[in-house]
């Protein structure tokens, strides 16, 4: 009794390898388009510090949160980002700061740092809120609106990451515009840009499809009223 022969395994590995050059060809486009349309969504709203009067005023100017050191400074990236939004301040731009960023444990909080900082600068403690549960960017746009009750923000930030907090913003429905806090190079700028690359992807499908609650929403604290409502430090 002759055997059947075996059959070659060569169309199945070529199949397979057709299939997984897809995949990933689907991945590329899928990083590619999604980053294409959150900057060039974004860009129409975006100003440089210098462009003042083409900035109209805001509620407030929104500040994303980054590190803060053990003993309290800011990084220079956060420190700019909180520099721009007090100049925005004093210009008149802006009624309020709202500072968000992680404050969920004891030994991290980035926001009473900004918090000092702003106060030491002159803003009044009246006029600086504070998210402690600002975790992402998504969460501190959807927060901005639903906790604070704010319509219309300035986003203070990086250029890197301000086309995904703006485009975060008004997917979410707020009237906001971007101001690039860059006035230096920082450390790992080439690292930050690729993985925002990757978080714009996450947040193109989280405003448009999924649309997923924060950690933490709560009452709300208008951003007209007084920020000491949301200060836990003296």
């Amino acid at each position: 009794m002759k055997q059947k022969p075996s059959r070659s395994r060569k169309p199945t590995r070529k199949t397979a390898l057709i299939l997984a050059a897809g995949l990933i060809a689907a991945g590329i486009l899928v990083v590619v388009l999604s980053n294409a349309v959150v900057i060039a969504s974004a860009a129409p709203y975006i100003h440089d510090i210098s462009e003042l009067d083409d900035i109209g005023p805001a509620d407030c100017a929104l500040v994303p949160g980054a590190l803060v050191y053990g003993d309290g400074r800011l990084s220079w990236v956060l420190r700019d980002r909180v520099d721009y939004a007090i100049e925005l301040y004093k210009a008149g731009k802006v009624k309020k700061l709202l500072l968000t960023g992680d404050h969920g444990q004891k030994d991290y909080d980035e926001v009473n740092a900004m918090k000092d900082y702003a106060a030491a600068q002159g803003v009044p403690e009246d006029d600086i809120f504070l998210d402690h549960a600002g975790f992402s960017t998504y969460e501190s746009m959807y927060r901005a609106r639903d906790v604070f009750r704010a319509s219309r923000v300035i986003v203070v930030t990086q250029a890197f990451h301000l086309s995904r907090a703006v485009y975060d913003a008004r997917r979410l429905g707020l009237d906001a515009e971007g101001v690039a806090s860059n006035p230096r190079r920082y450390a790992n700028e080439t690292k930050d840009a690729l993985r925002e690359s990757l978080a714009r992807v996450k947040d193109f499908f989280y405003v448009n499809l999924m649309r997923p609650l924060p950690k933490y929403l709560g009452v709300a604290i208008p951003i007209s009223g007084s920020g000491t409502a949301t200060h836990d430090k003296g």
